[in-house]
């Protein structure tokens, strides 16, 4: 029931930037644009510059606090006013980002990045949690399937068939991982050769300059064809 209530309030919400978007001057991105600061439910709130300002936010916070954000993450659902001055509520999960000081956060993992580089392309990095199931004991660190307790020959009467010569762990740890955002579609990428050159085909010129290089020049280059990719097809947003 909730769930259906978030989305009718998204789809509200989506209606009315769309009438204020047509009122409002587009202006091409450069180093000095600041997206307004608030919350972003959806990408398409991102593309409008148009968030849940800070103070349509219902919390405990100080708005001029340092950590406004910080704080007001900290609790998993976030109470705030529509457009029709109605109180809603959202999951923290379900919140795409946020802006501070005009810069974008994106949320993955429950977790806040801030993207370095925006344009058609973004890019940024982000600490995530992977995890490696392994198998203790095992000098390889997994677990062998053609183990045999009997390839000694020996037979013991108190053997068990459920025995597991290793043990089966899950190990968690942090990484970076540097990731892409397609800003027309706001689809999250991961930041490789392969993905690179996906997003280079729609300039046909310069996916055919990416392809022609050996794969350890790819490698080098992609973030330079991606700042090529952004100069040529430079991106808009509302002011």
């Amino acid at each position: 029931m909730r769930r259906g209530i978030f989305i009718l309030v998204i789809a509200f919400l989506s209606l009315n930037l769309a009438g204020q978007n047509a009122e409002r001057k587009m202006v091409e991105f450069s180093p000095d644009f600041r997206f307004n600061d608030g919350i972003f439910l959806t990408f398409e709130q991102v593309k409008e510059n148009n968030p849940i300002s800070k103070a349509k936010i219902l919390t405990s916070a100080e708005y001029n606090a340092r950590d406004f954000f910080k704080q007001v993450f900290e609790n998993d659902e976030i109470y705030f006013y529509d457009a029709m001055g109605i109180r809603q509520a959202v999951t923290k999960e379900d919140i795409w980002g946020y802006s501070r000081n005009g810069i974008l956060y994106v949320q993955i993992q429950g977790g806040f990045n801030r993207i370095t580089y925006v344009g058609n392309i973004c890019h940024f990095v982000a600490d995530i949690t992977t995890y490696d199931r392994r198998y203790y004991g095992s000098p390889y660190n997994y677990y062998d399937p053609y183990y045999s307790p009997y390839s000694y020959n020996y037979y013991s009467p108190y053997y068990s068939p459920y025995y597991m010569p290793y043990r089966p762990t899950t190990v968690s740890r942090n990484e970076l991982v540097q990731y892409m955002i397609e800003f027309e579609t706001g689809k999250l990428i991961e930041y490789d050769i392969k993905n690179v050159g996906l997003l280079l085909m729609k300039d046909p010129e310069l996916y055919d300059e990416f392809m022609q290089l050996s794969r350890r020049k790819k490698k080098q280059m992609m973030f330079l064809y991606l700042r090529k990719y952004n100069e040529k097809h430079p991106l808009y947003l509302p002011e």
